[in-house]
């Protein structure tokens, strides 16, 4: 992952050497080569992500001029968000999403979480199937990720989240599907996770940003940088609302969105959004023309 773009890229290599001086361990490595069962451990997995995104974003911008209106990103993705428009250094970030993984890791014990995404029906369908499974159960199960109108994650209890599966299917889901994850990301069991990264996130300086952040936890615009820290501690627990994010960033103007890290992900997910959002996805080298051909237009 990101070995390509380090290759054409010196600006690229630069913030992998970064991250590696930054963590003390050979990220880049790991990024490069594997194993990828190491690469899949949440505490690894966020910072190469990041480290990755960024990497992408920094040779884009050796080759044109990126000036966004709005930055945005889906959880981890805030983090690479918030180094874009220069409100946190990319070596304070690298430290911080590893420290999270970490904590996210150590907040629940194996095997007792879960995560699903629950397909083919209105959110407010997804809800009370939640509701209705922590009545039953006893225990934690709460949407996580609001990824479009029709696809909605959830997170808890193993126990919990099969039985809002079980009862998002009775009430018209269409699928219910469990996702390979190490922790349940975004309710209430990361809430140690939370109070650690609390800690860590006190002792970095956020920066104004060059342009406003649409928010996992508000889905608004913020550019007031005594607010992230908050807000990025609270996105642990609380649900990203991504749905709504991009429906924000169409009301405000926006009419294209470049998607820049591994994958391309978010770009199908705007797409179920909005479909009169035009997207490009920036995910290798590969894509560096394109990328450049999207960020230079003027209109």
């Amino acid at each position: 992952m990101g070995r390509d773009v380090a290759e054409a890229s010196p600006a690229a290599r630069a913030v992998f050497d970064a991250a590696d001086a930054a963590l003390g361990f050979g990220l880049s490595k790991l990024c490069f080569e594997g194993p990828e069962e190491e690469l899949r451990r949440t505490e690894i997995q966020q910072p190469a992500i990041l480290t990755a995104s960024v990497a992408l974003l920094r040779a884009l911008e050796e080759r044109a001029s990126v000036a966004p209106a709005y930055v945005a990103g889906h959880s981890l993705g805030e983090y690479s968000a918030l180094v874009a428009v220069g409100s946190l250094d990319f070596e304070d970030a690298v430290r911080l999403v590893h420290a999270r993984g970490r904590f996210m890791q150590e907040a629940v014990p194996e095997g007792r979480g879960a995560m699903a995404a629950v397909m083919g029906c209105e959110a407010s369908v997804v809800e009370a199937a939640c509701q209705h499974a922590a009545s039953q159960t006893g225990r934690v199960v709460a949407p996580a990720n609001y990824n479009g109108p029709a696809q909605t994650v959830i997170s808890g209890d193993a126990a919990a989240v099969e039985a809002a599966c079980t009862r998002a299917r009775q009430q018209g889901a269409k699928r219910a599907v469990a996702l390979e994850v190490s922790a349940p990301f975004h309710c209430e069991l990361m809430a140690a996770a939370a109070d650690k990264l609390a800690l860590e996130l006190a002792r970095v300086r956020f920066d104004a940003p060059s342009a406003p952040v649409i928010t996992n936890v508000e889905a608004l615009p913020c550019d007031d940088a005594a607010r992230f820290a908050a807000l990025l501690e609270r996105q642990v627990t609380a649900p990203v609302r991504f749905t709504e994010m991009v429906v924000r960033m169409k009301d405000l103007g926006v009419t294209r969105v470049l998607e820049v890290g591994p994958g391309r992900v978010l770009s199908g997910l705007v797409a179920r959004i909005d479909r009169g959002l035009e997207r490009a996805a920036l995910a290798g080298a590969a894509g560096l023309d394109e990328a450049v051909a999207f960020a230079a237009r003027s209109d």
